[in-house]
């Protein structure tokens, strides 16, 4: 090994952080196989061979021992400068490769769950690839908005989910439609979640759409909505340009079920509250102007805020709570009132009842009187046809 291949050593230590007695050692190895193969030592020979090189002075030497040899003897060949300079060569290049996809995977193996800054390179139905500089990373179409589209050399910002090591260089995951990203952009933009005055209690997102994130502050007199939100809406603004257009609700965290359930339903405003707490359900009462905004476009409002607090969310409209309770007014109205009818009419039975008898015992005497009402009225009706027929001949 020359002096020249010892400073290499000495500069990849400095620009490649790659230990160069790890090179040396590796170098010996290949150089003793180097060896064997040129001077036809088979391995199943019972012959030692070590290759010593000096990382100092740049010096190799070769020993040999035989099973009858007491000591090793030093038989470096005078034309083996040629061939360690080309197993040198290759092991240096390879050990280069290798500490370089070491330190990018150590870089990235301890940073799931932050955001990176990356170009679009590469983008197709099965992935989109993103150049992170010395490595990429890969958007899944899981991972990805239906919404947006990847156009090659755009700038975006994404969410590590993975690190894989692999035998090529490290896989990268990323993901553009994970809750994180909206959190980790919030606490780049709002310096007071990174010095602990105000932290991002949950968030609720659907990707490409609409999100609801319900922010606390631990202290008193500053606003967390207010910090989040920015001065005329400057920092919600910028995190809504990094994702798209995305719609983001900033709203207040509360211990308090009912006033979280209420804020998290914002910008719909709410008249009551009724948490169960065993069941963690809660029924919430909207004036009826405000039920299609509480429920929001297919239910998406309603949907955010249940994901938001972890409840399930009922809203009715006043006039959908008044509406059972004049229904069962109603219902009990008609029973009052058919069982006094019902009563009523067995009186009215009761006394009627005779009536009936003696109207029975008449009906005879009736019959009788209106059968000679017929026969008188037969008879005037013959007698007036008589005179009749009497007069006509007298005119003719």
């Amino acid at each position: 090994m020359s002096l020249e291949l010892a400073e290499a050593l000495k500069a990849l230590q400095r620009e490649k952080n790659i230990d160069p007695h790890e090179i040396v050692e590796a170098l010996e190895q290949a150089l003793i196989s180097a060896y064997r193969k040129n001077y036809h030592i088979e391995e199943e020979e019972e012959i030692e061979v070590r290759v010593e090189a000096n990382y100092e002075t740049g010096d190799i030497k070769v020993f040999q021992k035989r099973p009858e040899d007491k000591k090793e003897k030093d038989v470096t060949p005078s034309n083996f400068g040629r061939i360690a300079a080309q197993t040198a060569k290759q092991v240096i290049l390879q050990r280069i490769r290798e500490a370089e996809r070491g330190a990018m995977y150590e870089e990235y193996s301890g940073r799931e769950g932050d955001i990176v800054t990356g170009i679009i390179q590469q983008s197709d139905a099965r992935y989109t690839l993103i150049s992170l500089g010395k490595v990429e990373a890969l958007l899944p179409p899981s991972e990805q908005v239906p919404t947006e589209r990847y156009r090659h050399g755009t700038r975006l910002k994404a969410y590590i989910t993975e690190v894989r090591k692999t035998t090529k260089d490290p896989q990268i995951v990323v993901s553009r439609s994970h809750p994180g990203l909206l959190k980790k952009l919030f606490e780049l933009e709002v310096p007071e979640i990174n010095e602990g005055f105000c932290e991002i209690k949950a968030v609720a997102r659907e990707a490409g759409s609409r999100s609801k994130i319900a922010v606390w502050s631990s202290d008193p007199n500053v606003d967390p909505v207010g910090a989040c939100v920015g001065p005329r809406g400057s920092r919600v603004r910028m995190v809504v340009g990094e994702l798209w257009g995305e719609k983001i609700d900033v709203v207040h965290y509360s211990e308090d079920m009912g006033e979280y359930i209420a804020n998290a339903l914002s910008p719909a405003k709410v008249k009551g509250v009724a948490a169960i707490e065993e069941q963690k359900s809660a029924e919430v009462i909207v004036p009826d102007d405000q039920l299609s905004l509480a429920i929001g476009k297919e239910g998406q409002n309603a949907r955010l805020a249940a994901k938001l607090t972890g409840w399930r969310i009922d809203i009715k409209s006043e006039s959908q709570l008044k509406q059972p309770a004049e229904e069962t007014e109603e219902a009990e109205e008609p029973a009052t009132a058919s069982s006094s009818a019902e009563a009523s009419d067995d009186k009215e039975a009761a006394t009627d009842k005779p009536e009936a008898e003696v109207v029975q015992e008449e009906k005879p005497a009736e019959d009788e009187n209106t059968d000679e009402k017929v026969e008188t009225e037969e008879e005037s009706a013959s007698s007036s046809a008589e005179d009749t027929a009497d007069k006509e001949p007298k005119k003719e």
